[in-house]
């Protein structure tokens, strides 16, 4: 079985040892490796990404100010990352036990699903935002009657109760069960029958990524060719392109969400062939079991980066950041006039 906090899972009790009779004697080494390093890497991504995000509702939410549509996605989605990485301390002192879970039946399941909620919850947030960037760009005289806040307010909500549907078997399934070969007790999502791997490969690796990922490259297609198209008319009007910082950004986030993400589906959906028996061996269970620990917490980066990727590179963010920073600043601790702090400003973030 796969031992991460997102799909750790068991059919049966001889299923639930990644060092078991059956697993190759090098692979002990790397296990004993992964159980001292992988901690330190999520409380890394845990201080980043809880740092990162809670600026970000900062400088959303302390102005006291209706947010606009695209604020009110972000911040739904910096909302999501905050609690998303508030439970991987837990995983990193699971680990650190060598999955001995210390926390209790209650937190097994409660910490497991909130982080499975938010899996589904962040990616259907990157499509929302990549749709709205869709209607703002791609069909700006229309886009009007769709981005108002009240719906981006009911998608947001939607979208939460999406995850949460989804996780709920999580919630159900999640237990601590003994472990008698390593003499642990480990917080194991229990199938209670086969057909349950196939439904699982359907929602983690479907619904979680292939739709998503479909959806986000119809609409950053469509947005880079519009982009493509004003840039070619401002050329021929000899008018100065601002969209180029915009082609930019879409490109990193296409690329981040391929590079954070494909990983870890592609190693979950080699264990829905091995859990079925497609392939089988002592390779095949070590690859894609150590696979899937690097590539599970490989994505969990995602979190600290879409701070930087989707609000960081925004030039609307910067605005923001500089407006508060004005309403924050006392005048009498700022020996440099208005407009020269301005000035410099300006040039601190367009390098």
């Amino acid at each position: 079985a796969s031992w991460t906090p997102l799909e750790l899972q068991s059919s049966n009790q001889s299923q639930l040892s990644p060092l078991n009779a059956t697993s190759c004697v090098n692979a002990l080494e790397d296990w004993d490796l992964l159980y001292r390093v992988l901690p330190i890497v999520i409380i890394i991504i845990c201080v980043f990404g809880l740092l990162g995000n809670l600026f970000v509702l900062s400088i959303f939410l302390l102005p006291r100010r209706r947010l606009n549509v695209a604020e009110i996605y972000l911040a739904n989605l910096a909302a999501s990352d905050l609690v998303f990485v508030l439970g991987l301390p837990f995983w990193a002192k699971n680990i650190w036990n060598q999955f001995n879970w210390p926390f209790g039946a209650l937190l097994c399941r409660v910490i497991n699903g909130v982080i499975k909620a938010n899996l589904f919850i962040s990616i259907f947030l990157v499509v929302a935002i990549s749709q709205d960037r869709y209607r703002a760009l791609v069909h700006p005289m229309a886009s009007w009657r769709w981005r108002r806040r009240r719906q981006a307010q009911a998608t947001c909500v939607l979208i939460w109760a999406m995850g949460v549907l989804l996780s709920t078997p999580t919630f159900l399934l999640r237990s601590i069960q003994t472990v008698p070969d390593l003499n642990i007790s480990a917080c194991i999502l229990h199938f209670p029958h086969e057909a349950w791997h196939f439904v699982r490969m359907v929602e983690l690796n479907v619904l979680g990524f292939l739709l998503p990922l479909t959806a986000i490259i119809f609409f950053n297609y469509h947005i880079l060719a519009s982009l493509r198209r004003r840039e070619e008319f401002s050329r021929t009007q000899s008018v100065v392109s601002k969209d180029g910082k915009t082609t930019a950004l879409i490109l990193t986030l296409v690329a981040a969400f391929l590079l954070c993400w494909a990983p870890y589906h592609f190693f979950a959906f080699l264990e829905f062939l091995n859990q079925v028996q497609a392939i089988r061996g002592c390779f095949w269970e070590e690859f894609i079991d150590l696979g899937l620990q690097l590539s599970n917490f490989f994505a969990f980066i995602n979190s600290c980066l879409n701070p930087v990727i989707y609000v960081f590179v925004g030039r609307f963010f910067r605005t923001r950041v500089w407006e508060l920073y004005k309403q924050c600043t006392p005048t009498s601790l700022a020996p440099m006039s208005s407009s020269h702090r301005k000035e410099i400003l300006q040039l601190f973030w367009r390098n």
